[in-house]
């Protein structure tokens, strides 16, 4: 195992919360929370004695403190309010990484040798932070980025060759993947240790890529050497401009080009940025330099935030007391990838890429974004689920599009048999009663017919691709067109007016004859609901999912139905209510 690099990072505790009170006069020293997606994402000293908590949502928060004071997340004032915090930390060491707002981190073998030792380092930026910005900050020195980060929680500095023990007792939820450290525990692996005492074979045979970089975090290896190498002296990009750029909305404008410019060209070398560096020169030939981390692959969107952020920062970026800005307009600037890695999925094909459509469609959609924000356009990956309304996810334009939860293609059951499903017939078939097998692998009803012999053998020796998780349960082929964003309630009546239902055996009460749908469905048709005759119908397909999660829990069983006006129907029955979920085409 390679010996990390010694490592010093800086970290302000509740960043998000000390951004809020420089940029917008808010009371740290009060109950104050912000928010993302409604959840607490950080919260004061104040109101973490009230019992508020990171993860909670609002409304429990709230319930918690009643005087709290909710304020919403923004990057980019996270990042404005940092960079003074940044500067400062640069006046007395040098070559200093953005990790994120409120940390940064920057090798500690040259602090130590100037301060003398690896703690009066430690003291000295800390004290320089304080003087300089009236911010409180810790710092903690490990064998690698991530170690030294959960040592700067406590401020301790780990001495060399001891980050793999200093690890050892830390939970694994310390990793933040929360869907990797969920398994962990649930296979009783608790902490950082028991983790790391796998092999780490076996760890990526079982976990892939993610967990294997885990694991060598765990290990006490930083992860940064995986996979990098020297970018090539022709890829770093730059722009010079005549009118300096003294506004903030010009000077994202010139980045997001530079952005784009970047990633082309990463591209087309077979490379992703993870280190980014972005420096701008003034009109009057003052120089300034950052350089941003990231976990992961930046990509072109990411790219422009990063660089809008640190633009931001240098032109308008707030310190107590007073501003800290360029002396005048920028008139260069240039992004230089500090750290790349090896990603073939960024690659041309054979013969180039799609041609001048999909470029400028690619621009379209980026211009947009960095209008609105990267969540105004967004694309569909199709990914497992049981039902047709938790398969599809939607993913912002330039992001991975990998699905959160894979799944294999929907199998034949029964070996030399070919299922067809029952919609496409039920309008001309209803009069007979179609044989029925259950599938005990996706637990559906389907109708079998014998095919004509295929004739073809199968290779001797012939690999086979690793399988995907199946998705017992699932809806049979063929898809709903339509999947409604609210289910429409409806009632299944029988022939005598009776509601139908399903009993504990998976017995319907009645035979389905007529389906109300609307929203005053349960109380008649004649109020305001549409009627119509059932015939042909399949089911139920029953499913009980997460049972053990009493919060996200669902039962329900469903069915598919054809009414007398052509309409295909899938729908659903939960807690004695019926409701329409999607629509055939």
């Amino acid at each position: 195992m390679e010996t990390a690099v010694r490592a010093l990072l800086v970290w302000c505790p509740d960043w998000p919360i000390v951004a809020a009170e420089i940029a917008e006069g808010v009371p740290a020293d009060a109950p104050v929370v912000v928010l993302s997606a409604n959840r607490v994402l950080a919260c004061s000293e104040a109101a973490r004695r009230e019992g508020v908590r990171r993860g909670l949502r609002r409304r429990e928060a709230q319930s918690r403190c009643p005087q709290v004071i909710v304020v919403e997340h923004d990057p980019g004032r996270d990042a404005r309010a940092f960079e003074p915090v940044v500067a400062a930390i640069e006046e007395v060491v040098a070559g200093i990484e953005v990790i994120r707002p409120g940390a940064c981190a920057v090798a500690a073998r040259g602090p130590a040798r100037y301060f003398g030792s690896e703690e009066a380092a430690a003291e000295r930026i800390v004290e320089q932070v304080a003087q300089a910005c009236a911010v409180e900050s810790q710092v903690g020195i490990a064998d690698g980025v991530f170690a030294a980060g959960i040592a700067a929680r406590t401020g301790v500095v780990v001495a060399a060759g001891g980050t793999r023990e200093f690890l050892s007792p830390v939970p694994v939820a310390a990793l933040e993947k929360p869907d990797l450290t969920d398994l962990l525990k649930r296979l009783g692996v608790e902490t950082l240790g028991q983790f790391a005492a796998l092999p780490a074979s076996d760890v990526a045979t079982r976990f892939g890529f993610e967990g294997a970089l885990a694991h060598r975090l765990a290990s006490g290896s930083d992860h940064r050497p995986l996979a990098l190498r020297q970018p090539p002296p022709d890829v770093a990009v730059e722009e010079s401009y005549d009118e300096p750029l003294d506004r903030v909305d010009m000077a994202a404008f010139a980045g997001r080009a530079l952005a784009e410019r970047l990633h082309e060209r990463l591209a087309a070398h077979g490379l992703a940025c993870t280190r980014l560096g972005v420096e701008a020169v003034t009109a009057d030939g003052q120089e300034l330099y950052r350089v941003w981390r990231h976990d992961g692959v930046l990509t072109s969107a990411a790219i422009a935030e990063r660089v809008r952020w640190q633009l931001d920062g240098w032109l308008t970026g707030a310190r107590r007391g007073g501003m800290n800005g360029p002396t005048a307009g920028l008139v260069r600037l240039r992004l230089v990838p500090d750290g790349v890695m090896v990603h073939l999925g960024l690659q041309p094909g054979l013969w180039g890429e799609a041609g001048a459509e999909r470029e400028r469609a690619h621009r379209a959609f980026s211009r947009v974004q960095g209008l609105l924000g990267p969540e105004s356009v967004v694309t569909m990956v199709l990914g497992g689920g049981r039902s047709a309304d938790d398969q599809v996810r939607l993913v912002p334009w330039g992001d991975e599009r990998e699905p959160s939860r894979p799944a294999a293609p929907l199998r034949e059951p029964i070996p030399g048999i070919v299922t067809e499903p029952l919609v496409g017939k039920m309008a001309s078939v209803t009069h007979l009663r179609p044989i029925q097998v259950l599938d005990t692998s996706e637990n559906v009803l389907i109708e079998t017919r014998q095919p004509a012999a295929t004739g073809q053998p199968v290779r001797k020796g012939a690999k086979r691709k690793p399988a995907l998780p199946p998705w017992p349960g699932r809806i049979p082929r063929p898809s709903p067109a339509i999947v409604l964003p609210e289910p429409l309630p409806a009632v299944v009546r029988d022939a005598d007016g009776h509601p139908v239902g399903v009993s504990a055996r998976l017995e319907l009460t009645g035979t389905p004859a007529t389906l109300t749908v609307g929203k005053s469905a349960e109380k008649g048709p004649g109020k305001g609901a549409e009627r119509g005759v059932i015939t042909g119908w399949a089911g139920p397909w029953p499913v009980d999912e997460r049972w053990w999660a009493p919060e996200e829990a669902r039962r329900r069983a469903r069915f598919q139905v054809t009414t007398e006006d052509g309409r295909a129907l899938l729908l659903s029955l939960a807690q004695g209510h019926w409701c329409v979920e999607a629509i055939y085409d």
